[in-house]
C-alpha cells in the first residue's frame, strides 16, 4: 500500500492528510506544533511532533521509507525549502509542495518539486468555472492551455451517441470516460448512447472547452 507523509498540518495539510486516510492509505502527519498533532492524531495512521527542517529527526521517524511526501509549510518559505531539500536527500521518490505565492512556486519548481499547489489560486479557478456554467462539475488544469473536465450532460445530448454528438469538433472534447451511477466506462465507444444522468469526462483545450458554458444553459 502506498504511504504518504504530510509535513505541515495547517488547514490544507489537515484536509489532505485526513482525506488520504479516508481513502485507505497509510498517512504520516508531521508538524512541530503539539496542538496540531493532537488534533489530527485520531484521523491518520501516525502523527508525529517533529521539526521538518532537521534531517536527523526525519531520518529517525522513517521518512526515507515513504513513497510520497507533501510539504505544506507554505507560511514559512525557508522551512518549506529546507524540508524539501531534506526529503530529496532522504531519497523520497515522489515529492509535492504547497506554495505561498507564485514566487515561492517558481523556487519550488527550480529545486525539483514535481507539482506545486497554490490552493487559493486553484480553488478560485474552480469556483469561477462553477459559477460561470451550471453543467461543469469540475475542471482540472493540466497546463495553461489544456484541462480535464467533468460535465453534466445537457438535454440536447440525451439519447444520442458519441459519434452523433461529435464533441471533439463542436466543443474540443476528447471523451475519456462516462460516469453512470456507480460505474465508470473508460474510453467509451463511439456508439455509446448518452443517458440523462450521465457525467462526461473529457480532455481538451481551454478555449474550446469554454463553449460548454452556453450549452450548460439548457439545464437551467
Amino acid at each position: 500500500m502506498k504511504q504518504f507523509a504530510i509535513l505541515g498540518i495547517g488547514r490544507f495539510g489537515f484536509s489532505l492528510a485526513t482525506k488520504l486516510y479516508e481513502l485507505g492509505y497509510d498517512v504520516l502527519a508531521i508538524d512541530k506544533d503539539e496542538e496540531r498533532i493532537k488534533s489530527i492524531a485520531d484521523h491518520v495512521t501516525y502523527a508525529v511532533q517533529a521539526d521538518a527542517t532537521d534531517i536527523n529527526t526525519l531520518k529517525s521517524i522513517g521518512l526515507k521509507n515513504i513513497d510520497t511526501a507533501v510539504v505544506s509549510i507554505a507560511s514559512d518559505i525557508n522551512a518549506s525549502l529546507m524540508a524539501i531539500l531534506n526529503l530529496q536527500e532522504l531519497g523520497v521518490e515522489e515529492l509535492f509542495a504547497k506554495a505561498q505565492n507564485e514566487q515561492h512556486a517558481k523556487v519550488l519548481h527550480k529545486i525539483g518539486v514535481e507539482e506545486v499547489f497554490l490552493p487559493e489560486r486553484d480553488m478560485g479557478r474552480r469556483v469561477a468555472q462553477h459559477i460561470a456554467s451550471s453543467n461543469i462539475l469540475d475542471l482540472i488544469e493540466l497546463d495553461p492551455d489544456h484541462s480535464v473536465i467533468e460535465v453534466n450532460v445537457p438535454k440536447s445530448w440525451v439519447g444520442k451517441n458519441l459519434s452523433d454528438l461529435d464533441l471533439r469538433a463542436k466543443h474540443g472534447i476528447n471523451v475519456i470516460a462516462i460516469k453512470r451511477d456507480s460505474d465508470v466506462q473508460i474510453s467509451p465507444k463511439a456508439t455509446e448512447i448518452i443517458k440523462e444522468s450521465d457525467v462526461v469526462v473529457g480532455v481538451g483545450e481551454n478555449e474550446a472547452l469554454s463553449t460548454l458554458k452556453e450549452t450548460g444553459k439548457e439545464r437551467l
